[in-house]
């Protein structure tokens, strides 16, 4: 799949008030500073679509962008050790929550993965959420350019022993650089794939 257009369209501050759910959305979602915005951007070929930001918890709404006319890629805010009030944190798990359960289009979750990180609990703790919802999701490693290529290898293994200690089989996965375009391709092929299956 090649980008042709990338648009913002709005940002929601509850699931109800997301543009209508008429096309396949794909959310990304991760621990603050995964590089969740650089990735979006490396993912549609736009430099500064998705806002980044040195500073964790940027995203606090859902942003919905238009691609290729096609589908929805939505930016959900991060969890874990963004600097907002305790308040903050409860409305941003609601509305997370919330638009994961509800949203009739959505066809998958992206969890962002730090690849220089062992599996961080609030991470192990969401994607069991989501298996538990049955919500299909797969794991995008972020930041690989950052290991060698014989680092990443026993970074992905050293995961895949931690997830198979709760979970049958791993779920697909993407290593990917916004540095490098890394998993650029095989993300697009894949998004291109699941809306061949339900056009």
């Amino acid at each position: 799949m090649s980008i042709k257009t990338a648009n913002f369209v709005k940002s929601s501050p509850e699931y109800q008030q997301c543009p209508p759910p008429t096309l396949p959305e794909y959310a990304f979602i991760g621990r603050s500073n995964v590089g969740k915005s650089s990735l979006i951007n490396m993912i549609v070929a736009q430099k500064d679509m998705a806002k980044t930001s040195g500073k964790p918890g940027k995203t606090q709404l859902i942003n919905h962008f238009l691609i290729n006319e096609q589908w929805y890629l939505v930016d959900l805010p991060g969890y874990g050790y963004a600097k907002v009030s305790k308040e903050k944190k409860k409305t941003f798990g609601a509305m997370i929550e919330n638009y994961l359960l509800e949203r009739k289009s959505l066809r998958c979750v992206f969890v962002l993965i730090d690849i220089r990180l062992e599996m961080q609990k609030n991470d192990q703790e969401f994607m069991r959420w989501l298996g538990e919802c049955g919500i299909p999701f797969v794991l995008a490693f972020t930041k690989c350019d950052k290991l060698s290529k014989n680092g990443v290898q026993k970074a992905v293994q050293a995961y895949e022993q931690e997830m198979f200690k709760e979970w049958e089989e791993m779920p697909t996965y993407f290593v990917s650089s916004a540095n490098t375009n890394q998993g650029q391709e095989e993300i697009l092929a894949f998004i291109d794939q699941i809306n061949q299956q339900k056009s």
